[in-house]
């Protein structure tokens, strides 16, 4: 290959140019971002930024060394493929042929119907924007207890702002970790002084105020939604390439053409360990998963399989997550969660599918380490908060 295009400059895109170097790539390297930023890390957006601690999280490389065009502040449009191999990146600076394509465009958070202002959550200028307006006395609402609400939601009530939170399901975090673990952070809520409305479903954004379902309206000086995100993969339509929420690959994060990969969170990648395809939206895919796709792309034996890893920073708590626990037969508790640290386990027979823990890093570590070997467990002994989780290995 003598030009690769690498579309999207988000963590994995220079992740994925910073791979393509190490393994040996010689040749042509573009790296397209929509954003004017250098490529930065997302997690302290909800925090860190957000809090006004920093306003930079630009990614330390070494752009000059890398030898990598940088686009920026341009946007992929449209794919052409070529009949044999290879095509063209249409962008709003041009056509861009290549021979090597990269597909790293990330995600873009879903918005709420209504004309009214309401705010997002995804980029250094969108914690920006949202920060000038967490003032104490401020009345902030936030649709979604999820991940980043909560982390917003936290924010917000340091701040002294006045915070509700509107949440759809029956409990925080329900669609990410169930209702019977995602309801034990309810009382979070409560304590930081926030009102939390589960079973509260959203019609509109208005001006001023948040419209609800019954025809209730909620005041506001600031309305945040946190949702969801969809895979940024619109501008790949009728470009032959397969799509299934994501741009579905194979284990080797291979599209259905060689030259071709996605990696990230528009890449609907096959896991073997799972047997199904997964759509990982977080950092440490984006981290780890591009030096597959660079070595896939180069013509070298690689798969990517490992089970997904997260954390939150909510309500004075650090909440970690491995593994994936839909495939599980059972859930078990780690500890008594309404204790101030506790975990959640999930299993089938003797196999530890994986692992929730709040502030038990621990825990978090030997766990995920099982979980990465496969190594069976002894359901009584992970189960029991005296006794580390390596030790409750089978031998």
């Amino acid at each position: 290959m003598d030009r690769v295009i690498v579309a999207g400059g988000g963590l994995a895109g220079v992740r994925a140019v910073e791979a393509l170097r190490s393994k040996g790539y010689e040749g042509e390297l573009t790296l397209i971002s929509a954003e004017r930023h250098k490529p930065y890390d997302r997690p302290p957006l909800s925090k860190a930024v957000l809090a006004g601690e920093v306003d930079d999280t630009t990614v330390d490389a070494d752009w000059d060394g890398l030898r990598c065009e940088l686009l920026l502040g341009e946007r992929a449009t449209a794919l052409r493929l070529d009949a044999g191999r290879g095509g063209t990146v249409e962008t709003t600076a041009g056509d861009r042929p290549f021979d090597g394509l990269v597909i790293a465009t990330g995600a873009t958070p879903i918005t709420l119907p209504g004309d009214g202002p309401q705010h997002v959550l995804r980029t250094l200028d969108d914690s920006r924007r949202l920060r000038a307006g967490l003032t104490a006395g401020a009345r902030v609402v936030i649709v979604g207890a999820g991940w980043i609400g909560a982390e917003v939601a936290t924010t917000a009530a340091k701040k002294g702002c006045e915070v509700t939170v509107i949440e759809a399901a029956d409990a925080p975090l329900a669609n990410a970790v169930g209702p019977q673990v995602g309801g034990l952070t309810a009382r979070w809520y409560a304590e930081a002084g926030i009102d939390l409305r589960t079973g509260v479903k959203v019609a509109a954004v208005e001006h001023g105020r948040l419209l609800l379902a019954d025809g209730d309206h909620v005041a506001a000086d600031e309305i945040v939604v946190g949702v969801g995100v969809r895979p940024e993969v619109g501008w790949l339509a009728g470009s032959g390439l397969e799509i299934e929420g994501g741009v579905v690959t194979d284990a080797s994060l291979r599209t259905g053409r060689p030259e071709i990969v996605a990696v990230g969170d528009c890449a609907a990648w096959w896991s073997e360990r799972y047997g199904r395809r997964l759509l990982v939206e977080h950092w440490d895919t984006a981290l780890n998963a591009p030096d597959v796709a660079a070595a896939t792309l180069l013509g070298q034996e690689a798969s990517y399989d490992a089970a997904p890893y997260f954390w939150s920073e909510q309500f004075g708590k650090m909440v970690q997550y491995a593994g994936y626990h839909p495939v599980a037969e059972r859930m078990v508790f780690r500890g008594d969660p309404a204790a101030d640290k506790w975990a959640v386990c999930w299993l089938t027979g003797d196999r530890l599918d994986a692992i929730l823990t709040v502030d038990r890093p621990r825990d978090l570590v030997q766990a995920r380490r099982i979980i990465a070997a496969g190594t069976p467990v002894d359901p009584e002994a992970v189960a029991d908060p005296g006794v580390p989780v390596r030790q409750a290995v089978k031998t």
